[in-house]
């Protein structure tokens, strides 16, 4: 990445379109305000804010994890759309940088990343031709993505003959699954795909993909089985793609989401010391995105990283800020966040803890039963006191539906602390 362009998001001017931020920080660049030593109670709520430590400790645990495996990581990026946290990813050794559209491969590659895998079919002509000037101007830039029908590579290397330059594209052949998302259903289709990849003028083939999320949502036997049987059917597909001669020089089997890694090393890993038996130079990487921020809900509960499933676990990173404005039921309390400001997908927010030094338990009782687009209603048991003005720390759940609710998200050195003081600030490009 170009250091000088992220370390110059610094220089950018706050205003009141950065929600939260107090009114004595606009006007200045981000630089100016953090020289002011700000601390998190300065800031309006609602907030979410992400913890420096935390993401320190996961970037480590993650490129320690994945190291051992013998995989490469190509974390994505869609989940945070902050060129900050993927020059932490790549300066930790990540192979590259995982995107799901055109549009955020363009910024990754106005952050000057140099190596993009792009999880997804790309037939959008005016995209296609940029990619095309991007492999023209830059022989170093590399750029990967994937088709599934064979559709799919006829109308993208009918796009790219009128494109300038003379790169081939590089393709991965999706695999998908019953019931899943994208991907051919079919050994037989993807084999087709593979073969009009290697027809066409403008493509090269460039190995498998696939996403074994789709296929199962928790770790139950007949999620795990289901998860890999796919994976080893792309381990197939691979291999008899191998055989059939149709890979030129080096191959990339890529999977990943953030919930089964262990399966994909498991199933997958191994390809990469198989170049005697199969002939072609095999990169395995994994596309997990949300580890570096991770949560306190769903992938909490179902990533094999998460305490206490590993001992050197992945923490979350975030966590929400409400405070509490209005009290119209005694049972009730209504917080100032709703779902324009937190993920509510995967889960809804937890409570846990009152915010400041003067007190900070909250009955274990409490929970949020429900969001609004700037509420979130809190149930309390019977007598519970909670006046109004009282901020709220709150755990979350899925980062990917987290950060795209903010432009700029403030940076603490610690939330657990009774003050948190704001180090940093995340520029989001959504």
């Amino acid at each position: 990445m170009d250091d000088d362009v992220v370390a110059g998001l610094g220089d950018r001017k706050l205003g009141p379109e950065h929600k939260g931020l107090p009114p004595a920080a606009w006007g200045r660049t981000a630089r100016e305000f953090l020289a002011t030593a700000p601390t998190l109670d300065q800031f309006e709520t609602p907030l979410l804010t992400i913890d420096r430590s935390a993401v320190e400790s996961n970037v480590a645990v993650m490129a320690d994890w994945a190291s051992a495996a013998s995989v490469q990581l190509a974390p994505h990026g869609k989940t945070t759309m902050a060129p900050q946290l993927w020059a932490q990813q790549l300066a930790a050794g990540c192979w590259g940088i995982t995107l799901a559209t055109i549009w955020q491969v363009q910024v990754a590659r106005s952050f000057g990343v140099g190596r993009v895998l792009l999880a997804n079919a790309l037939v959008d002509p005016v995209g296609l031709h940029w990619v095309a000037e991007e492999l023209a101007n830059d022989p170093a830039f590399e750029f990967v993505c994937w088709a599934d029908s064979v559709e799919t590579v006829a109308l993208m290397d009918a796009h790219l003959r009128s494109a300038p330059g003379a790169a081939k594209v590089r393709v991965l052949v999706e695999l998908g699954g019953p019931h899943g998302r994208t991907g051919a259903r079919t050994m037989e289709q993807a084999h087709a795909i593979a073969a009009a990849i290697g027809a066409a003028e403008r493509l090269a083939l460039a190995g498998v993909g696939g996403y074994e999320g789709a296929l199962a949502h928790d770790r139950s036997a007949d999620g795990v089985d289901a998860v890999r049987h796919f994976l080893d059917e792309m381990a197939r597909l691979h291999r008899e793609l191998a055989a059939a001669g149709r890979y030129s020089g080096s191959a990339i089997v890529t999977a990943g989401g953030s919930a089964y890694q262990d399966l994909v090393v498991e199933r997958l890993a191994g390809l990469a010391d198989e170049q005697g038996a199969v002939g072609v130079s095999t990169a395995v990487v994994l596309r997990s995105g949300a580890y570096i921020i991770h949560d306190d809900g769903f992938y909490a509960g179902i990533s094999p990283l998460a305490a206490p499933r590993s001992e050197k676990p992945l923490r979350s990173a975030m966590h929400g800020w409400a405070r509490t404005i209005s009290r119209p039921e005694p049972e009730l309390a209504l917080l100032d966040a709703g779902k324009r400001d937190l993920p509510f997908d995967e889960g809804l927010p937890v409570p846990q803890r009152i915010a400041g030094s003067e007190v900070s338990s909250l009955d274990p009782a409490a929970t949020v039963s429900a969001l609004n687009d700037q509420h979130a209603f809190l149930r309390l048991p019977a007598g519970a006191e909670l006046p109004i003005g009282t901020v709220l720390r709150l755990g979350l759940s899925h980062p990917c539906t987290a950060f795209d609710k903010w432009r700029l998200v403030p940076v603490i050195d610690d939330a657990d602390a009774a003050s948190p003081r704001v180090v940093d600030f995340l520029h989001t490009f959504f």
